[in-house]
């Protein structure tokens, strides 16, 4: 199945932009007649045909309408915070598309090693990964949000990974062990030299849990995927996944996940 994206569709027939009907007729060397699968991002797969093959204005007309497609059975939103080389943070978007995800915000945390980050290059790699999966199911792009704020705002189960002592008595349980599948979830995941105590501190007050990812030393973009992964795994398999991730191990405070 080829998909294209089309995020102002509007059935029963819709024109192509000129990126998307340059790679359909001149790559494709799709015609009047041929049928594609377009999908507006937000879960509608579209099946449709081709009656105009203009390279620069292709247009097509629907036949068929899935919505809710492939829908995933739970919400969850990755906090974290961009790593000084821009295509190890893109990795990981493209990476968490393909596993699926719902949002990704960039976090300017007090340690941060990058500031600014532009959406729009993140998006495009979004775009083509959701594309080449074939998800009708677009994740969403934040801009830069300070922690203090992604702190405030988020919603769910929310979860944050850090390299230092626990705050808490009940330590640093592994995110396997405590994820339940469905629903919303937040998991935040720091920058190379980790969250500050301080903020720290800050997502407890707001109901955050302290968690870990393993014994394994994880660089930022690694833990956010591994997170991604054991999310997925603990939905599609009603937490036992998760659980096999979390390891036997009774002391997960002695976590030496970190990034580096």
């Amino acid at each position: 199945m080829q998909l294209f994206y089309a995020p102002d569709m509007t059935p029963p027939d819709h024109t192509l932009g000129e990126e998307e009907s340059k790679h359909c007729v001149r790559v494709l060397r799709l015609g009047c007649g041929d049928r594609l699968h377009l999908t507006d991002g937000r879960g509608n797969l579209y099946l449709c045909r081709i009656t105009d093959d203009n390279p620069k204005r292709c247009r097509v007309c629907v036949e068929e309408t899935r919505t809710e497609y492939d829908r995933l059975p739970y919400r969850l939103t990755m906090a974290v915070a961009p790593t000084k080389n821009n295509d190890r943070f893109e990795w990981f978007l493209e990476k968490a598309t393909e596993i699926g995800i719902a949002e990704i915000v960039p976090l300017d945390t007090a340690r941060s090693e990058r500031r600014v980050f532009k959406t729009d290059r993140g998006d495009k790699v979004i775009t083509a990964a959701m594309k080449q999966s074939l998800k009708a199911y677009r994740p969403q792009l934040h801009e830069m949000t300070p922690f203090a704020q992604a702190v405030a705002e988020a919603d769910g189960q929310k979860f944050i990974a850090h390299c230092g002592e626990p705050l808490t008595p009940e330590g640093k349980p592994h995110l396997g062990r405590l994820l339940r599948p469905g629903g919303r979830a937040t998991v935040f995941i720091g920058p190379e030299g980790d969250f500050s105590p301080e903020e720290v501190a800050l997502a407890l007050r707001h109901g955050f849990r302290e968690v870990s990812l393993g014994t394994q030393r994880l660089r930022t973009e690694t833990a956010a995927v591994v997170a991604t992964v054991i999310a997925a795994s603990a939905n599609e398999n009603g937490g036992e996944a998760g659980e096999a991730f979390a390891g036997t191990s009774e002391d997960n405070a002695t976590d030496r996940t970190a990034r580096s």
